[in-house]
């Protein structure tokens, strides 16, 4: 069992950052790949970023260019650093782990966390 733990979000104007954490209770190791989904008010549930243990990240056309995903190994952290925050990207952001090879689709993974809600004002 994995346990995730997000933290991070906020309220904040558009033009604004934030940097949203994902601590996992089991070490960012080549065992896993690690994604942030993100989830709008009436919407279904969407891919943002991901990150594996060995190989390239990747984003969403949505984001790319203004979030960066990393992780550092010796935290079994991941990080989703958002800049130029736009009123769209205003939901709740999910992280999700997997011992596989995974990628956009959120029922490749198996580990997901509570999730930290971001709001972003116009």
């Amino acid at each position: 069992q994995v346990r995730l733990e997000e933290s991070g979000g906020g309220l904040v104007e558009a033009g604004a950052s934030l940097r949203l954490s994902c601590a996992s209770s089991r070490g960012t190791s080549r065992t896993y790949v690690t994604a942030w989904f993100r989830q709008a008010p009436g919407k279904e549930r969407e891919f943002v970023s991901l990150i594996p243990w060995l190989g390239s990240t990747f984003y969403a056309d949505s984001v790319k260019g203004r979030f960066t995903i990393s992780k550092d190994n010796a935290k079994n952290t991941v990080y989703l650093q958002m800049n130029d925050l736009k009123p769209e990207d205003t939901a709740v952001y999910y992280c999700a782990a997997s011992g596989r090879r995974a990628g956009t689709k959120s029922s490749e993974y198996d580990y997901w966390g509570q999730g930290t809600p971001v709001t972003v004002s116009s």
